[in-house]
């Protein structure tokens, strides 16, 4: 992305813009909070309420750049080392502070403290992290994973494992024993005693789940019109999180149409929605949410003309929704994910995305749009192209709805005049 590109772009997660050098305060805390998400970069000379490029007098360079220095050298720990350089735009100048991904997190004001000086990068706010979030940075510098963490509270004995062992005999012809508990890192044993990991308790069907994850669970509604004021119908799922995305496909479906046009003696049949993408972001949802966030669970919303999926946890750093073609994975729950894709249920080279990509290819009357809203994931499948019915027929018990007017028959020919220009059509909401 070239500097003009940048510049245009709205403050967010790894952007603000400043007319002039702010507070010491105020920029310090907006440092650590880059350096404890996914870094950032920082504008001295741009009118952040109408990003207007104003610039900064170049001569006061050296001085900016030795006071930017010296603040983050005296308010900021552990070491943060920015890169601090001079950005011109035409004739203005501009003082780019960069600010990346910290490995030793979580970094704080020294001034306040660890447990009241580290901050955030929520949107394009920085947030006094809580105590959550602060374990969770804790576990992030030592490499380690909310689910792999052990339990040596519970008894092994005492879970039940009926949906994880049938899901997992149907799918890889395994029982669900010591050895492939083990196998799949959701057991560990230390001093000559096998316990638990949190990853076992949420793919059992125990009480203890609900007891030590409340809100591990699935919250679905199909909503009257396009508002969440009269529900038609609701569910929760919980249990094993292991048949948890299955379960709450099957209720989208179950409250979408299925369009059909018959062609001499043939029917052609298509969901009102990308089914297969929907499912990628249930599965993803399951897996890659954050489950050390209390009082969060999952929610899918289905409205006459949105599907949205709700999901505790913001996007991890490396991951860009701007590139989904490309294969990224960084799997937030390192135990869940392998064990996901040991039973198939997720692709093992971060095809997720490329997935949701290649069928919207397909439906370009549905536009897909994400934005991190707090804490959580909201990613959505918005019809933008009214459907115009050209037969009714009735597949799967119910009455369905035909193709949008004009639309090929045959998905897997689609004309010019379906531009497979996806990637720019993106919603960034922040």
């Amino acid at each position: 992305m070239t500097l003009s590109q940048l510049l245009s772009q709205p403050e967010g997660r790894r952007l603000e813009f400043k007319l002039s050098l702010p507070t010491n305060s105020d920029l310090a805390k907006t440092i650590v909070a880059f350096a404890n998400d996914a870094g950032g970069d920082i504008f001295i000379g741009v009118d952040d309420s109408t990003h207007q490029i104003v610039g900064i007098d170049e001569d006061l360079y050296p001085q900016m750049e030795e006071q930017v220095s010296n603040l983050v050298y005296d308010r900021c720990s552990p070491t943060i080392l920015p890169e601090i350089s001079l950005a011109k735009v035409g004739e203005k100048a501009l003082l780019r502070i960069r600010i990346y991904r910290g490995s030793q997190p979580p970094y704080f004001l020294k001034s306040e403290g660890k447990m009241s000086g580290t901050y955030i990068r929520v949107g394009s706010n920085n947030r006094l992290a809580d105590e959550e979030i602060l374990m969770e940075l804790e576990r992030r510098r030592h490499r380690v994973s909310f689910d792999s963490e052990l339990l040596p509270q519970l008894e092994l004995q005492a879970l039940r494992f009926d949906g994880f062992s049938q899901l997992l005999e149907a799918q890889t012809g395994e029982v669900l024993d010591d050895n492939i508990m083990r196998k799949l890192q959701l057991v560990r044993v230390e001093q000559g005693c096998t316990f638990p990991t949190r990853a076992l308790v949420l793919l059992s069907d125990s009480p203890q789940t609900d007891g030590l994850f409340a809100n591990a669970k699935i919250e679905c509604a199909r909503f009257k019109g396009s508002s969440s004021e009269v529900f038609l119908d609701q569910k929760t799922i919980g249990g094993s999180i292991a048949t948890q995305a299955e379960k709450a496909y099957n209720f989208v479906l179950r409250h979408i149409n299925k369009g059909a046009h018959v062609e001499g003696v043939y029917t052609m049949s298509r969901w009102e929605y990308p089914i297969d993408a929907i499912r990628e972001v249930i599965r993803n949802a399951v897996v890659h949410r954050d489950y050390s966030l209390s009082g969060k669970d999952i929610k899918i919303a289905i409205y006459d003309d949105m599907v949205e999926v709700t999901s505790p946890g913001i996007v991890p750093p490396s991951i860009d929704f701007s590139d989904m073609v490309s294969r990224q994975s960084d799997a937030r729950n390192k135990t869940i994910a392998p064990v996901f894709k040991h039973l198939g249920l997720i692709d093992q080279w971060g095809n997720g995305l490329k997935v949701i990509y290649d069928q919207l290819q397909d439906y370009p009357e549905i536009k897909f749009k994400w934005k991190e809203v707090g804490m959580s994931l909201q990613v959505s499948f918005v019809k933008t192209m009214a459907s115009e019915s050209t037969s009714m027929t009735q597949e799967n018990g119910q009455a369905t709805q035909g193709l949008p007017k004009g639309y090929p028959r045959n998905t897997q020919e689609i004309p010019k005049k379906y531009p497979r220009k996806f990637v720019r059509d993106v919603a960034f909401d922040t």
